[in-house]
């Protein structure tokens, strides 16, 4: 018997109705799941609190010495972490504004980056820590080409997720991932 996945599907485009990249992200979670898999939401649209001093503050106090003003600092983050973690296969739309990624989805990015929770230091460079999962990226654009030189942000998510221990990334190029997705399977 096959066991259940948890599936995290991100989306990030500021627009809620006719947006490939959200249409793009249903297609993939409804390719992936066709066993009875569960599947956290998270709408970035709304927004999320940026990185300023009190949070690297907070996130730079050992866990147990952080005051309620801090641990209360890093509850957004911690909450994305949890899902993150919690994740088995990760589903990021993601449209490219002015030749890279929405201001949101970096701000997710930076809530989830964190030292000693999904990446440590080493004396070889940093680890990611979230291996065996995998990620897939529904990206679109109204006119810089998936993967041309004006693209910043596709590369810049696959180099974002390995740091962070998630390699296995497959990127879905807009209109043109049709085929792509009829090819995946269910997990």
């Amino acid at each position: 018997m096959m066991n259940n996945k948890t599936i995290l599907q991100i989306d990030s485009s500021g627009r809620l109705q006719d947006s490939l990249t959200r249409q793009l992200t249903e297609k993939i979670i409804k390719k992936l799941s066709i066993v009875n898999n569960s599947v956290i939401k998270r709408e970035l649209n709304t927004g999320l609190p940026f990185v300023d001093e009190q949070w690297i503050g907070a996130n730079f106090t050992d866990k147990d010495q952080r005051s309620l003003v801090q641990k209360d600092k890093l509850k957004i983050s911690d909450m994305l972490i949890d899902e993150l973690m919690k994740a088995d296969h990760i589903v990021i739309g993601a449209p490219i504004y002015n030749f890279s990624i929405p201001a949101v989805l970096k701000a997710w990015i930076d809530m989830v980056a964190r030292a000693q929770v999904t990446f440590k230091y080493t004396e070889n460079g940093p680890v990611g820590l979230l291996k065996g999962k995998k990620a897939y990226i529904a990206m679109a654009s109204g006119g810089v080409p998936i993967g041309s030189a004006m693209d910043f942000a596709s590369n810049y998510l696959k180099h974002v997720l390995g740091f962070i221990g998630i390699t296995d990334v497959i990127i879905f190029d807009g209109a043109n991932s049709d085929e792509q997705i009829a090819q995946l399977r269910g997990v």
